[in-house]
């Protein structure tokens, strides 16, 4: 027990997210959020990587950094030939997985065989695979992962030959909804199948709508904890409220928007939601690095990404002055002090070039920078604004409230 707290005295993730003592609600609360997002979170990264490349503008001398989460979004940033990527992550499963995916694309014999492991992750064969082709080209720290057992006493590979986009925090997340979605008699697959967005938007308004009335439901999101699931920490929550009456309204819109402001034909998002996993043939929405038309560019440029276990601004301070074009934060600041929030923006306003971009999103609508950054960082960067809202109408990932970029002044 003394081992396991000084470990988790010394991690990155702790210090990024724990601000109260431990004994207060809100020092327990973080401790719950750190102790669940120790494993996977996310199989699939919940950010859309094509409203980020058009923000992006990547170029064939552009070097990327960017937090890698499920890593679809770097894998897919390598369509728009980057010259560089690097992907950095305070979760060391998410690496493992990073990892996992970049042997995949370089290994497996063609895109069948990428799609079986990857977009399907749900046969017996993809363990095979993994033993006699992937694990042997893996560093030691991922083989081991992955040769290692989860909670339950599984061989974590073993994940996908069952289905990975139900596991981690998200998957476990989504099953939840379901299972309580069928509490009231409706099964969220049965909206894949509606003809046209009109009748989809019918049956959510008549089936989906009410059940966030129910009093058990109020009850649980009106919990911080409820929403850990979605990778949201207790500094989150509360942006993400807003001035909402209560977090039940605030889900049942942006669950709305998800499902329903765009073409669920076009939305490999709202597949993960409503079915837990992408077409099984990949005749579905995909995001682009599985997409079969883009196999063999993304294989012949996996070697120009790389994935570090390594907080963002770490990382930054060990780079070059001017050296970086692009910068993606997510939705990590939502979680920092002002402190944190200063310290990352001092190190990307020093390693980032003239014309620099920096994207990243926020529970809330509004950027904290003009809150919380210091004024002589904020005046080197330039707003976005209207480009911003824009993408943030094109956003199928439709779960935040802000899209935001900025330009790093000439």
């Amino acid at each position: 027990m003394i081992a396991a707290r000084s470990s988790m005295v010394r991690s990155p993730l702790v210090k990024a997210v724990h601000r109260h003592r431990g004994f207060s609600v809100a020092g327990l609360r973080e401790r719950m959020f750190t102790w669940a997002f120790r494993d996977l979170v996310y199989a699939q990264i919940w950010e859309d990587p094509v409203v980020d490349m058009e923000a992006l503008d990547i170029r064939p001398d552009t070097r990327v950094v960017a937090i890698a989460s499920g890593g679809c979004n770097l894998l897919s940033y390598l369509t728009a030939n980057p010259a560089r990527i690097q992907g950095v992550d305070l979760n060391a499963a998410h690496v493992a997985l990073n990892k996992l995916k970049l042997a995949a694309v370089s290994e497996l014999s063609d895109y069948d065989a990428f799609y079986r492991f990857v977009g399907r992750a749900d046969m017996p064969c993809n363990v095979d695979a993994f033993d006699r082709v992937l694990a042997p080209r893996l560093d030691a720290a991922t083989r081991a992962y992955w040769n290692g057992w989860d909670r339950l006493g599984r061989r974590r590979i073993r994940a996908f030959e069952r289905n990975v986009y139900q596991t981690g925090l998200l998957g476990r997340f989504i099953g939840t909804a379901h299972f309580l979605a069928r509490l009231y008699g409706i099964d969220p697959r049965t909206l894949l199948s509606e003809p046209s967005n009109a009748r989809l938007q019918a049956r959510f308004d008549r089936e989906i709508a009410p059940i966030f009335d129910k009093p058990l439901v109020k009850r649980l999101l009106g919990n911080p904890a409820s929403l850990y699931g979605l990778g949201i920490p207790p500094a989150q929550y509360s942006e993400l409220a807003g001035d909402a009456p209560e977090m039940a309204t605030v889900v049942r819109a942006r669950l709305r928007r998800l499902l329903c402001d765009f073409e669920v034909s076009e939305n490999y998002f709202a597949w993960q939601a409503l079915a837990r996993r992408y077409d099984p043939n990949g005749n579905g929405p995909l995001p682009p690095y599985l997409q079969r038309q883009n196999f063999d560019v993304v294989r012949e440029r996996v070697a120009r990404l790389d994935v570090q276990q390594i907080s963002m601004t770490t990382y930054l301070d060990c780079q070059l002055n001017r050296s970086l074009d692009r910068y993606v934060l997510l939705d990590a600041q939502d979680w920092m002090t002002p402190e944190q929030l200063n310290a990352l923006w001092w190190q990307i306003t020093r390693t980032a070039r003239p014309g620099s971009r920096v994207i990243f999103r926020t529970a809330g609508q509004a950027s904290m920078l003009p809150e919380k950054l210091d004024p002589e960082l904020l005046r080197q960067w330039s707003y976005a604004e209207a480009q911003s809202r824009e993408l943030f109408k094109r956003d199928r990932s439709a779960i935040y409230g802000g899209f935001h970029l900025y330009v790093k002044a000439a």
